[in-house]
């Protein structure tokens, strides 16, 4: 039933430029594609859709082999627009409101070993403008358990290396104040006095900056631990700057570290976001006492028979 892509939608575009006063831009381009995909599929202005045309949209996209997360999420960016609608008079009813959804299945955060963590640091180890950034960043990614968002948005006020606290702006615009880990600090301290300076030829506020003297994106960072991780004997497509993250918050529980004080550095409103960590930390331990046991060994073995 897909259609070619319809005019462009009034309603639909003062949807999006009020969605990107209040969220993330990620945000808002996710809901940008998931409702064009809705407008292609229905032919017409998304506005103008029945509850049944909505049944049939999530229909197709499970036909299309999308994953129930991507169904779910789509389903929920128009449930937001519907109710947007709603709100200004524009309809009377949400149709995406009864739809069922699928389930979401709730993935395990991948994570890196210490040891791993440690290989991908020490890849970064030289005395270029360029190494000590790179090994700043992952310090900092690492250490302080940031988005990769947080990090690039960071100024030069934001960290303060003497009590080594971090002051970043997280989702919803909100401020936290995040400690620093000694080694972060060392990082960073060596960047800003040997590393960034032969970097800031524009003169900018930022904390990491390109070798062209801007702002380092978030696409830099992402290349940037590609790099690294090649260069560590890991795999390149495994590790990004969120691996880092949940590394952070899996070694903080693994070494003892509350769950309300993990929840606070890592800026999150959802006390449950926070508990995937801790199932990471129990099947990492129940893993390794498998694996290191010996009776627990023996008894795997003898359930093969």
């Amino acid at each position: 039933m897909t259609a070619p892509t319809p005019a462009p939608d009034s309603a639909l575009a003062a949807f999006l430029a009020l969605l990107a006063a209040r969220r993330a831009p990620r945000t808002v381009d996710a809901y940008r594609r998931d409702l064009a995909d809705l407008a292609r599929y229905l032919g017409k202005a998304p506005g103008e859709a029945t509850a049944d045309e909505i049944k049939a949209w999530l229909a197709d996209l499970r036909g299309r082999g999308q994953a129930p997360n991507s169904v779910a999420r789509r389903a929920a960016a128009a449930r937001a627009f519907y109710r947007h609608l709603v709100l200004l008079g524009l309809r009377e009813d949400n149709p995406a409101a009864e739809v069922e959804l699928p389930r979401r299945r709730s993935r395990l955060p991948r994570t890196l070993s210490p040891a791993e963590v440690e290989r991908l640091i020490a890849a970064a180890n030289g005395a270029t403008p360029r190494s000590l950034r790179d090994r700043a960043l992952v310090e900092l990614l690492y250490g302080a358990g940031l988005r990769v968002s947080e990090a690039v948005g960071l100024e030069r006020g934001g960290v303060d290396l003497d009590n080594r606290l971090v002051r970043c702006i997280g989702k919803g615009d909100k401020e936290r104040i995040v400690p620093l880990g000694r080694e972060a600090a060392e990082a960073l301290r060596r960047y800003l006095a040997r590393g960034r300076p032969y970097l800031d030829r524009r003169h900018r506020p930022d904390l990491f900056l390109n070798a062209q003297g801007g702002a380092l994106t978030r696409a830099g960072a992402f290349l940037i631990l590609r790099k690294l991780a090649g260069h560590a004997g890991l795999d390149p497509q495994r590790v990004h700057p969120h691996i880092l993250r949940h590394s952070f918050a899996t070694h903080l529980l693994e070494g003892g570290a509350d769950l309300r004080s993990v929840q606070e550095m890592l800026g999150h409103a959802d006390l449950g976001t926070t508990e995937l960590y801790t199932h990471v930390s129990d099947r990492r331990r129940r893993d390794t006492y498998y694996s290191a046991h010996p009776h627990a060994r023996r008894q795997r073995k003898d359930l093969k028979r």
